[in-house]
């Protein structure tokens, strides 16, 4: 058994390398003749898995640890008996946990804003369902926006209403260009008019749910803090986005040590299930312990006097506007920022909460 993985997985020595042959390679320029031994992919979203990478190749399984399954022709790999899986929900607390530092670093004060600061969630799957737990631990008030689920817990209006109702919106959609509810371009031009100018408005989930020109355009009008973690047209990012936008990372919202290694266990279990294999193996083995931020304190005592030290956004953004040259940010960097990403902690594992 051969198997080709993205380099940048976390544990797959430890996964699989007494169950196969494995090659590590660089995802986004995986080729073909990369895979032409091959019976077993294990990628992340950087990698477009199609007819173009797998024609031709023994490739009877892939599994991306990754929530989105955007990269993936599903429709040919079921057509060509191609058992796929993905990582749904392996990142979500570490995306939560992300936004609600993002907020804490564009305004400090919030952490004593209680339900006088609304936070609204556009998309109620794993992340926004973690991010309503998470906010409403601070005690924020939340409204969410989903129309293919319904949730108890949280107080769930239209979109119109949420984008005019919210101090912050906080997008958590998947990328879907057809059917009822597209997300392709969800926040545009008409959208973006329906938010007051003090709102804050983050994208963590897919680049191409905010058309970039309406938003630039927004900003230039507005002056909004706007958080952007992924970008429409990426890896094509250009400085007069990134000069306009408050606060900026590589693609890195989920990029917790305890998301990345719960991805490829669960990719890790499909590969077992697939080839009837024994489930044996657990990421939390293979975990250090960290520092105690949280136990004996307030959770927002913990997090006004440690959330630097957990999470430093602003060095994420100080290091990907660091990337631009001749006007966009290059592409090699960009790549590199992500792969040599010095993974952050989860709260739970400073003994903080979990949603």
């Amino acid at each position: 058994m051969n198997i080709v993985a993205d380099e940048n997985l976390a544990f797959t020595d430890y996964f699989f390398a007494d169950l196969a042959d494995i090659q590590h390679h660089a995802g986004r320029t995986l080729t073909q003749q990369d895979l032409i031994k091959t019976q077993a992919l294990l990628v992340r979203s950087v990698t477009q898995v199609n007819a173009a990478l797998l024609q031709g190749t023994p490739v009877e399984f892939v599994a991306s640890a990754t929530i989105g399954t955007d990269h993936l022709d599903i429709s040919y790999l079921e057509q060509h008996g191609i058992t796929w899986a993905n990582a749904a929900g392996c990142n979500a607390q570490a995306v939560a946990e992300y936004v609600i530092t993002a907020l804490l670093k564009l305004k400090p004060e919030l952490i004593d804003a209680a339900d006088s600061f609304c936070l609204g969630i556009v998309g109620l799957g794993n992340v926004g369902t973690r991010l309503a737990a998470m906010a409403k631990l601070l005690g924020w008030k939340v409204l969410g926006c989903d129309p293919l689920v319904q949730h108890d817990q949280i107080e769930q209006v239209d979109l119109n209403t949420l984008l005019q109702h919210a101090n912050a919106v906080s997008l958590h959609v998947p990328m879907v260009k057809t059917g009822q509810h597209p997300t392709y371009n969800l926040i545009n031009a008409e959208r973006l008019a329906q938010l007051s100018p003090d709102t804050i408005l983050i994208n963590s989930s897919r680049g191409a749910v905010i058309a970039e020109q309406d938003l630039m355009a927004d900003i230039r009008q507005t002056q909004r803090k706007v958080v952007l973690d992924v970008f429409e047209h990426e890896p094509m990012i250009s400085q007069e986005l990134l000069d306009l936008v408050t606060l900026v990372t590589p693609h890195i919202a989920g990029y917790s040590l305890e998301g990345k290694a719960r991805g490829t266990q669960m990719i890790y279990e499909a590969f077992c299930k697939k080839y009837q294999l024994a489930i044996n193996k657990d990421f939390r083995t293979q975990l250090p312990v960290c520092e105690q931020f949280f136990q004996g304190q307030d959770l927002k005592q913990a997090l006004v006097q440690h959330l630097s030290k957990i999470y430093d956004i602003a060095q994420d953004d100080t290091n990907l506007r660091a990337c631009v040259v001749d006007g966009w940010v290059h592409q090699p960097a960009f790549d590199a920022l992500r792969k040599n990403y010095p993974l952050r902690r989860e709260w739970a594992a400073h003994g903080g909460p979990q949603a």
